[in-house]
């Protein structure tokens, strides 16, 4: 069940930084920070030669040519809830 947290005393620099990545990936404050902490605390261990196939199954899939923005938007947003 998830539980509410406050966090006092940031420093400023973590503060600005958190909040840039927010905007970067169009996230809330909360979200980003929710999504820093799983990424250290929480991190996914994908076995090397896993995560080359995943990047050769990606490339695969992949229009030939010239990419748009459209398309590496799709790409971005493909898993994503």
């Amino acid at each position: 069940m998830p539980v509410n947290l406050t966090l006092k005393n940031v420093p400023d620099e973590v503060y600005e930084r958190l909040k840039i990545s927010a905007q970067a990936h169009q996230r809330s404050l909360n979200s980003e920070a929710i999504v820093c902490l799983e990424s250290v605390l929480l991190p996914e261990h994908i076995p090397v030669a896993e995560r080359l196939n995943r990047a050769r199954v990606l490339r695969s899939a992949l229009p030939k040519g010239q990419l748009t923005a459209l398309d590496i938007d799709a790409i971005k947003r493909k898993g994503r809830p």
